[in-house]
This record gives structure tokens, sequence and C-alpha cells, in this order.
């Protein structure tokens, strides 16, 4: 089970194109000037099936991809992985996920938490870097403040440092 803040299912503004985005619940972060401070509880959200998520992405055949935003997915990092893993080998989705972690802390603790690892290596690309409200930016595609960035996954774990794209 995933638990949810919520569930947009043909998005235009988590990523390019059309997207099914899942807003998990519960974020340790609690960036002040939040876009989604109803997330930050653990208690509060519902929980869905990853089967019953997987059934919904595979129906919408408009998909251009799949965004974990929160919340703070990687507190859900393992159910997310197994989600992940499933729409990588059923379909040619990319998958981004938005994280207040930065992408070195990401890689300092993914050997350390459960599923960290595993869902960094079914990622496409990271936005990375919690919101600050004082670089915050209307002028950024798919960000909310300028301290934060879009990494390529792939390339950044094949070449050991932090690449980063622009989508």
């Amino acid at each position: 089970m995933i638990r949810i803040a919520g569930i947009v299912k043909n998005s235009i503004t988590d990523g390019p194109g059309f997207r099914y985005t899942i807003f998990t619940q519960g974020c340790p972060h609690n960036c002040f000037g939040c876009h989604n401070p109803e997330s930050h509880s653990f208690t509060d959200g519902e929980d869905i099936s990853r089967e019953q998520i997987l059934k919904e992405i595979l129906e919408d055949k408009l998909l251009d991809g799949v965004t974990f935003s929160g919340g703070e997915p990687f507190m859900q990092a393992r159910e997310l992985a197994l989600l992940a893993s499933e729409i990588k080998k059923q379909t040619d989705l990319n998958i981004i996920c938005f994280t207040g972690y930065t992408w070195d802390e990401l890689m300092e603790q993914s050997g350390t938490r459960s599923g960290w690892n595993d869902l960094i290596r079914e990622l496409d690309v990271v936005i990375d870097g919690r919101f600050e409200q004082a670089l915050k930016s209307f002028d950024l595609r798919f960000r909310g403040s300028s301290n934060q960035c879009a990494v390529d996954v792939k390339k950044s774990l094949k070449l050991k440092h932090k690449v980063e794209m622009e989508i």
C-alpha cells in the first residue's frame, strides 16, 4: 500500500506531457511556502494499492509519464520502487520524482535507507532540493525555486556525479 495525499490522472504541470501524478503523504522537510502543506502529515491521506495505481496507469494510453511528488516520495521508497519497476516492465513511460533531498543527500543515504537505492535506479529524472521561498520563481519549468534542478538519473549513476538536464 502507498499512503497518498492525492492523484492527478492527467497533469500537465508535474513534468512534460500528460502525466499520472501521485502525491505521496508524509514529508519531514516542512518547507516554508510549500504548495502541498496538506501532504506533510504522516497520518493523513489514504492508502491505495500499487495494483490499483498500476491498473489506472496502464488503462490511460495518452500518458507520457508518471510523476512521484509529495509529501516526500522517498519516505515510501520501497513501495514506489516496486510500482516504478512494474511501470517500466509494462510501458515505455518515463518516471520523474520530486524530492526535498538533494542528489548528494540521496546518494549519501541510499545505502542505509530502506528502498532508496531501488527507487533511484527506477527513476529517469529527479527534481531535487527543498523548496526555498526566498528563491521562488515562476520562470522555472517544473521547479518552484532556483536551488532545485532536474537530475538525469541514468547519466548521474553511470558517471558517479550529478548531471543536470533541461526538461
